[in-house]
């Protein structure tokens, strides 16, 4: 013999709840109330899918309109066309706001200024006459791909790469200058140190 589980038992009650409720928009006919047996074990999901109306032929939902797509992001973008167009102008605009004016910056591919033997990609700012620059260096023309920053003081040669930016996932505009500001900030080059 059969017995109902819990799960059916609370399914059968919402079931009678639900036959016993009259709705608003449309009236039901309850169906009968079938409960298990030993020839036929009924199952709460079973009972509540036999519940549901069938659709009418013509009754069909509307078509949903078109999802507007979103514009792509700007880190979607060619990298050469995100560093000029995105990341160089917002270091522009955030250097000065951080203590540090009349930096120019340059995006070049050249060797890697410490032990370097090959060409990279990188951002240049110096200042102070070119006693003091920065640089973040990319290994590929992707900003997702593993970055290096190395900076030097009084006007000496870089002389120890540092990885940068090594425990995001996804790379946002945000979060390199993010880095860049914490990278300076952590050599005390900032107004507010």
């Amino acid at each position: 013999m059969h017995s109902l589980t819990e799960l059916d038992t609370i399914g059968l009650l919402v079931l009678r709840c639900k036959l016993t409720m009259p709705e608003e928009t449309t009236p039901q006919t309850p169906e009968p109330l079938t409960l298990a047996t030993e020839d036929a074990p009924a199952k709460a999901s079973e009972v509540m899918s036999a519940e549901k109306p069938a659709k009418a032929p013509g009754a069909e939902k509307p078509a949903k309109a078109p999802k507007k797509e979103k514009p792509p992001a700007l880190e979607a973008k060619p990298f050469e066309e995100f560093i000029h167009q995105d990341y160089l102008p917002a270091l522009k605009q955030t250097l000065p706001k951080m203590g540090l004016t009349e930096v120019e910056l340059k995006f070049e591919k050249k060797r890697m200024p410490v032990a370097g033997d090959t060409d990279c990609w990188q951002v240049i700012g110096t200042w102070l006459g070119g006693k003091r620059q920065f640089v973040i260096i990319f290994s590929k023309e992707d900003i997702q791909a593993p970055k290096f920053y190395c900076c030097a003081d009084n006007g000496a040669q870089p002389s120890m790469l540092e990885s940068f930016m090594i425990d995001e996932r996804k790379v946002t505009l945000d979060l390199l200058l993010l880095y860049t500001m914490q990278r300076l900030n952590g050599e005390k080059w900032l107004l507010r140190n």
